[in-house]
């Protein structure tokens, strides 16, 4: 297999396992939706870590097997591409891209897909399809303009270039810096912490905000809203509120 799966104390790790520069080949993109659906049922996965491994996250597609099709099998084959990474992006509950390396075309869209970017003082990331004679496939257009705005973004689909991890950060394309060496150990710990909170109101969370950014205002208010109120109707509100009163803030135990 060439992505895993690990679940301990509430995380699943999903861990890219193509050496050497975990090249995401179609086998990989079919198993990365795979996965996305397994983790997204599971009641004992409460928050993801996308991991490449120490040396690289993901360097981008396979080039020979794409260069291998022509463009009716890329018609067949790019809604698959496509409908791979969305799966990830729609996983319901917290994820974390864990970037040590180089996080190229696809392995940078993969990382655009999580909800949180923790990057090594190592990590490169980029759009360099350009440079292949074609735009990025898998939601790098889409996503990363949504990110850190269309001008940034087109800067680096427009040239192909990498950028690293401290102008990342300066970009907005990755939301923490650390030593190589941390990412993994800082990204779990932040699964891990959420992974201890609501669960429901994790999951209203983030589908308030990814359908408001998809949509105009008074829809995204009207998805917040629902949200809201039916969280009334949980068990982890009553718990939160009733720790809140007795005991004070930040002290509640969720289910």
């Amino acid at each position: 297999m060439t992505v895993h799966l690990e679940v301990a104390d509430g995380v699943g790790v999903l861990r890219l396992d193509r050496p050497p520069m975990n090249a995401l080949d179609t086998a990989t993109q079919d198993r990365l939706k795979e996965l996305a659906a397994e983790v997204t049922r599971r009641a004992d996965v409460r928050a993801v870590v996308i991991h490449g491994g120490e040396k690289v996250f993901a360097a981008g597609a396979d080039i020979k097997e794409m260069q291998a099709m022509d463009h009716a099998a890329m018609v067949l084959r790019a809604r698959d591409l496509q409908d791979a990474f969305t799966a990830v992006a729609r996983i319901p509950k917290p994820v974390v891209a864990a970037v040590t390396g180089y996080a190229l075309g696809g392995g940078c869209e993969l990382a655009l897909c999580a909800d949180f970017r923790i990057a090594g003082e190592n990590a490169k990331l980029g759009q360099p399809e350009i440079l292949l004679g074609l735009i990025p496939g898998a939601g790098g257009t889409q996503r990363l303009s949504r990110l850190i705005g269309p001008s940034r973004a087109k800067d680096l689909i427009f040239t192909g270039r990498q950028v690293r991890a401290d102008e990342a950060l300066a970009l907005g394309l990755v939301d923490r810096v650390v030593p190589a060496a941390e990412v993994y150990e800082q990204a779990h710990a932040w699964a891990a912490a959420l992974a201890k909170g609501p669960a429901l109101a994790l999951r209203a969370a983030k589908e308030a905000v990814d359908t408001g950014l998809e949509t105009d205002l008074e829809t995204g208010l009207a998805v917040e809203r629902t949200w809201f109120a039916g969280l009334f109707a949980t068990e982890d509100r009553e718990r939160g509120m009733r720790s809140f009163v007795e005991e004070g803030p930040g002290k509640a135990e969720f289910r």
